[in-house]
């Protein structure tokens, strides 16, 4: 049978960062230091630089990994870009960039999205077009992240955001790899949800005038706040568990054989009640307080410090969860190491 395995991880963070403190002088009055600390779970956060775009952070992650797996990327077969549409020009095609910047020319590529899920969403596309399709064996998945620049942190209602961070993330999938075996994946998306979050002025909707250009750029915002908030509430982490568990089943797994829980960066007591609820402890997982949310680079960075830090091995069973608004929940299970045939 074929599998499909992780063969390079890449990511690239600015030099710059914002810590704790900056965040809090940012809002206000409206939160104090040590609320953005405890309660939102920030440390620090990174900040792009001018030249740090997105498609161009997409691309340093991707020659990242390109360098330390030793990959010739003339191998590459396809990229999939995950990068967001915040980036330096609007209506090009992120994938094709990377491709271009890496020197990936035998490849073609083409932009997904699903918010802050689109790395796991993409990771599923990549396992499926490698086993369906016999010309592609490598796939690229890789983008930027710097959707932070949006938000007004004087406005309140933008407190679940202020973990916005900035980077690049990519990761390299193989066919019949024979490591780090990517298994089942289940996504759930909630469509009742699809304007309750995003940047309010520049759409067709609400086109950009000159009454309103000036301070267009920070409008990424709750549209909808109760209504999203309601909702969350009543189906957030029920559907997470859900996709959880119908990874796992797809994978033959349970809940028990989870090692490490690759999660995204979220409020420190809705990280901790994740853990109790999979029963698993703080040493299983790794709290991204040091970098802040970088969207769907958080399952890449996890990941890297998972090995990094030793708590990833050969042999552990990882699970991989994420969220994106719109809304999207997902999960997938990566058996890390040499398959058992």
């Amino acid at each position: 049978m074929v599998n499909v395995g992780v063969a390079g991880i890449g990511v690239y963070l600015p030099e710059k960062t914002m810590t704790a403190k900056e965040i809090a002088e940012k809002t206000e009055g409206n939160w104090t230091e040590e609320a953005v600390r405890e309660k939102l779970g920030i440390e620090k956060i990174f900040v792009a630089g001018e030249s740090e775009g997105t498609q161009e952070m997409g691309a340093l992650a991707a020659l990242d990994l390109i360098e330390k797996n030793d990959i010739d990327p003339k191998d590459i077969d396809v990229i999939l870009c995950f990068g967001e549409e915040w980036k330096e020009y609007p209506l090009t095609t992120s994938a094709i960039y990377i491709q271009d910047r890496i020197g990936a020319t035998n490849a073609w590529g083409i932009d997904v999205q699903n918010r802050c899920c689109t790395t796991v969403t993409a990771m599923k596309m990549a396992k499926d077009m490698l086993i369906a399709d016999d010309d592609i064996d490598t796939i690229l998945i890789a983008g930027g992240y710097r959707n932070g620049d949006l938000i007004d942190y004087s406005n309140p209602l933008n407190s679940m955001m202020y973990n916005l961070s900035a980077g690049g993330g990519a990761l390299l999938l193989k066919k019949n790899h024979n490591r780090n075996i990517l298994l089942g994946s289940h996504i759930i998306s909630d469509g009742s949800l699809a304007r309750t979050a995003g940047v309010e002025v520049g759409g067709t909707e609400n086109p950009y005038t000159k009454d309103n250009v000036e301070n267009s750029q920070r409008t990424l915002t709750l549209l909808e706040p109760v209504k999203m908030k309601d909702r969350l509430n009543e189906v957030s982490m029920n559907n997470w568990m859900k996709c959880i568990d119908r990874a796992l089943e797809k994978s033959d797994k349970t809940r028990e054989d989870i090692d490490y829980l690759n999660i995204l960066h979220m409020k420190r007591s809705g990280h901790h009640a994740m853990l109790k609820d999979l029963n698993l402890t703080e040493d299983q997982s790794i709290y991204l307080e040091n970098y802040g949310h970088l969207g769907q680079i958080d399952q890449i960075l996890s990941l890297k410090l998972g090995l990094e830090e030793g708590k990833i091995k050969d042999g552990s069973l990882i699970c991989s969860i994420a969220a994106g608004i719109g809304y999207v929940w997902a999960a997938d299970i990566i058996k890390w190491g040499e398959t058992d045939g």
